[in-house]
C-alpha cells in the first residue's frame, strides 16, 4: 500500500498547481496549490500516508458529512421531510433550485441542506457549534482539533451567498432558529482544521458498519450507515458526482479547501489534499489521485 501511494504522488506531482484555490474565502487564498498529501487507514488499524497528510487544513463542506451523521443520530422524523436525497445538478449554492423546489434543498450535503442540518443540530443540542467540534475529536481521538478563527471570520465577512440562502431557507419555513446563529456555527463547521489522517480516522465508523474503531462506541446504525455511504456517493461531489463516481468508484465527500474523504466498506478510510480546484469544486489532483488508488488496487465498491 505504501509502494501504491508513492506511484500515486509521483504520478500526479505534475498536477499540482492546477486548478483554482478557493480564493472568494480570503483566508484560502493563501495556500499553496503545491501541497498534497494522501492517507489510508483500514479498520484494522493499518496506516500509510504520503506527502503533506499530517499538516491540517480547511476542512470545508466536508464538515457535512459530520453534521449529517449527528443529525441522523437524533433525528425526529422531520430531517427528511426538510431536505431531499437527490443529486443537485447544479452549483452547490444555487438559490434557483431551492426557489424552484419551495425551499426543499435537493440534498444535505449542498449549502442549503446543510443550513438545513445544522439548524436541526441547533434544535436537538442547543450548542452546535461545539457539539460537531466535540464529535471529530472523539472520532479522532485528537482533542488539538479545533476551528480556525480568521478562516470562520473571513468566511462570515464574504459568505452573502449563503446567507441569502439561509434567509431564503427562512422565509420558507424551514429555518426554526435564528439565522444569524445557524449562519455563526455553519461557518465554524466548515473552518475546522484536519489532517488527511485524522479525516481518515474519523470516517471509518462508516467503513465499518457504523462502529467507530477507535471509541468502539455505535456512532449509527448499520442502515443508517448503508444511507449515509449511498448519500457520499450519489452528492457528496457537488455536480460532478456522475463523473466522480465513474473514475473513482468509491463514496466520497470533497470540500474547496481541497480535500476528498472517502470511504471502502468493510475496508478503510481514505483522505486526500491539494487546494487547486476543479469548475465544479473538487480537489484536481485529489480525484486523479484517487482515481489512480481504486484503479492500482482493484479496489473499488464496483
Amino acid at each position: 500500500m505504501q509502494q501504491i501511494l508513492q506511484e500515486i504522488y509521483e504520478e500526479i506531482r505534475p498536477l499540482l498547481g492546477e486548478g483554482e484555490v478557493a480564493s472568494y474565502i480570503p483566508q484560502l487564498a493563501h495556500i499553496s496549490p503545491q501541497k498534497f498529501g494522501m492517507a489510508v487507514i483500514t479498520i484494522d488499524g493499518d496506516c500509510y500516508s504520503i506527502g503533506d497528510a499530517q499538516e491540517p487544513f480547511s476542512i470545508q463542506s466536508i464538515s457535512k458529512l459530520f453534521t449529517l451523521t449527528m443529525a441522523m443520530q437524533n433525528d425526529d422524523g422531520s430531517l427528511w421531510k426538510r431536505t431531499g436525497r437527490e443529486p443537485s445538478g447544479n452549483a452547490f449554492n444555487s438559490l434557483v433550485q431551492l426557489e424552484y423546489e419551495n425551499g426543499i434543498p435537493r440534498n444535505p450535503f449542498i449549502n442549503a441542506g446543510a443550513l438545513v442540518v445544522t439548524d436541526l443540530i441547533l434544535t436537538q443540542l442547543g450548542n452546535a457549534k461545539q457539539a460537531v467540534l466535540d464529535f471529530i475529536c472523539a472520532l479522532t481521538d485528537n482533542l488539538n482539533i479545533s476551528f480556525n478563527l480568521a478562516v470562520a471570520q473571513s468566511e462570515a465577512s464574504v459568505g452573502f451567498r449563503n446567507k441569502a440562502l439561509a434567509y431564503f431557507l427562512k422565509s420558507f419555513g424551514n429555518i426554526y432558529n435564528n439565522v444569524e446563529s445557524v449562519l455563526d456555527a455553519y461557518f465554524h463547521h466548515c473552518s475546522i482544521e484536519m489532517s488527511c489522517l485524522d479525516l481518515a480516522k474519523a470516517s471509518l465508523y462508516l467503513a465499518n458498519k457504523g462502529l467507530c474503531p477507535t471509541t468502539q462506541q455505535t456512532i449509527v446504525t448499520t442502515r443508517q450507515t448503508k444511507y449515509l455511504n449511498s448519500l457520499l456517493l450519489t452528492c457528496g461531489t457537488y455536480d460532478a458526482v456522475g463523473d466522480f463516481a465513474y473514475r473513482v468508484g468509491l463514496p466520497a465527500k470533497s470540500g474547496v479547501g481541497g480535500g476528498i474523504l472517502a470511504v471502502m466498506p468493510n475496508k478503510f478510510g481514505i483522505c486526500v489534499w491539494s487546494p487547486g480546484l476543479s469548475p465544479e469544486g473538487n480537489s484536481k489532483a485529489g480525484t486523479m489521485a484517487l482515481d489512480l488508488f481504486t484503479t492500482k488496487t482493484g479496489i473499488s465498491i464496483f
